[in-house]
């Protein structure tokens, strides 16, 4: 009989660092997922090739841990395990919003901005630029400043007027530059007056030599918009660029959609 090759060094090196349980967990964990009725222990043992003591430890020790749950003889994933996929998930929601807005930034030439409204906050939640059309620089809080910019508008715009009074109380209207609405009465009728899916415009509001324009998105209840700012010797692109970029997101609801919840 001719002798079996010796496993090279490498090969060797690397079964050394595996860790044989957590490979044979891991293979239970997938086959679990697979079964999304549950699977008894028996036949999860003969799915994975197991031995049926080995793969009952190993189920109850992801049951203790959360990562599988038992119900009538069954077993399903757990809560940690679906924390696991939840996290992944969100990740994948973040890099379509990112791409988008990539995608937008370069189409247009401009920098490109996501920002939501929740639990009664203004949160910016991905910026688009690059070296030759940056970002605006956010010198003072855009939290505390909806009134002067196109993005807090557009999202204030999308709230009922209890909602947009609240806000203003907790966020009261304060002059940053000399085109800044004055107070909130101004503002609100300014809100009321808007279009429903209207972009928003505003100019040096928030900073001077600069100009934004902001398209409202509403799924569900989440208030949100996609934005683009310019420099004042721009301004003529503006309202051509937000025409655009609400045609454009016009073709992505499904990916917009989704990152609502990021």
């Amino acid at each position: 009989m001719p002798q079996a090759r010796p496993e090279p060094p490498a090969a060797r090196q690397q079964s050394a660092t595996l860790i044989g349980s957590v490979q044979r967990a891991m293979r239970l964990l997938e086959c679990v997922a697979g079964h999304e009725c549950g699977a008894p222990a028996k036949q999860l043992a003969r799915e994975t090739r197991l031995a049926l003591p080995t793969t009952y430890h190993l189920l109850r020790t992801l049951v203790h841990e959360g990562y599988l749950r038992r119900d009538k003889g069954l077993f399903f994933l757990g809560a940690a395990a679906e924390r696991l996929s939840s996290s992944g998930a969100q990740e994948k929601r973040r890099s379509t919003v990112a791409d988008a807005l990539a995608h937008w930034r370069d189409s247009i030439g401009a920098p490109v901005y996501y920002a939501i409204y929740r639990e009664g906050e203004i949160e910016v939640m991905c910026v688009s630029d690059t070296p030759g059309n940056p970002a605006v620089e956010e010198w003072a809080d855009f939290r505390e400043t909806g009134h002067a910019h196109a993005i807090g508008q557009c999202l204030l715009s999308q709230l009922g007027d209890a909602a947009r009074r609240d806000h203003l109380e907790r966020h009261p209207v304060q002059s940053l530059t000399p085109y800044t609405v004055r107070d909130s009465r101004t503002l609100l009728q300014r809100l009321e007056r808007l279009g429903r899916m209207e972009p928003v415009i505003e100019r040096q509001a928030y900073a001077l030599g600069t100009v934004c324009a902001a398209i409202p998105i509403t799924v569900g209840a989440t208030a949100a918009t996609i934005a683009i700012s310019l420099p004042c010797h721009q301004e003529d692109r503006l309202v051509p660029a937000a025409r655009r970029l609400q045609s454009e997101i016009g073709r992505l609801p499904g990916s917009l959609a989704l990152s609502i919840s990021i």
